[in-house]
């Protein structure tokens, strides 16, 4: 949290793909030059699978570490996800669209770079996509994702007019969405009190 307070607003990326799907390591490859190549500031929550724990410097391209630098954190264990998604320096989240992470993202105001993996994922990024809070990283026609097109989806997001469309309208909808769920909460709290007031006849 200290090195992302050390970044200007809007201008990191965080990369996270929740913690019950994994990246390919050809997946990985191509996200980690995608990262490099887009230069823009990142944190990284690269998980692996229970029982194939690997050290980082291993599972990521030769040298990517060290040409980074200060640029992006990689880490391999737990991360606060709603404080870095509501960290005024968070202006992007490739997520693999699971419901929970898109509706953080949403209320947060973080605009998502989508890259659904499995089940119910793909139609979820449709939707937020659709909604014009997220864009989408295009794979190829053998569902192959490429570094290029990663690195551009983010320069995009990051410090391109995509990004600006893309903040004001899930800004917008988060504001809507809070001002429903103040108004639901209020009348769930007047309910309680008229039950307490009640049972206390």
């Amino acid at each position: 949290m200290d090195w992302l307070g050390t970044k200007d607003e809007n201008s990191t990326v965080f990369v996270s793909f929740g913690s019950e799907y994994f990246l390919l390591k050809e997946d990985m490859e191509e996200v980690a030059f995608g990262l490099e190549l887009s230069n823009v500031n990142f944190i990284w929550v690269a998980r692996f699978p229970k029982g194939e724990e690997k050290n980082l410097e291993d599972a990521l391209p030769k040298g990517f570490l060290e040409r980074i630098g200060e640029r992006g954190r990689v880490l391999d264990k737990f991360a606060p996800q709603p404080r870095i998604l509501n960290h005024p320096s968070t202006g992007g989240f490739i997520s693999h669209c699971g419901w929970n992470s898109a509706m953080e993202s949403i209320d947060f105001g973080v605009p998502i770079v989508a890259m659904p993996m499995h089940l119910d994922q793909p139609m979820n990024a449709r939707l937020i996509v659709e909604l014009g809070v997220a864009v989408e990283i295009v794979r190829d026609d053998d569902g192959k994702i490429h570094r290029e097109e990663i690195a551009e989806t983010l320069k995009g997001v990051i410090t391109g007019e995509t990004g600006e469309n893309l903040r004001a309208k899930v800004r917008d909808i988060s504001k809507n969405l809070k001002s429903i769920r103040d108004k639901e909460m209020d009348a769930a709290a007047q309910e309680l009190i008229q039950l307490c007031r009640n049972s206390n006849k």
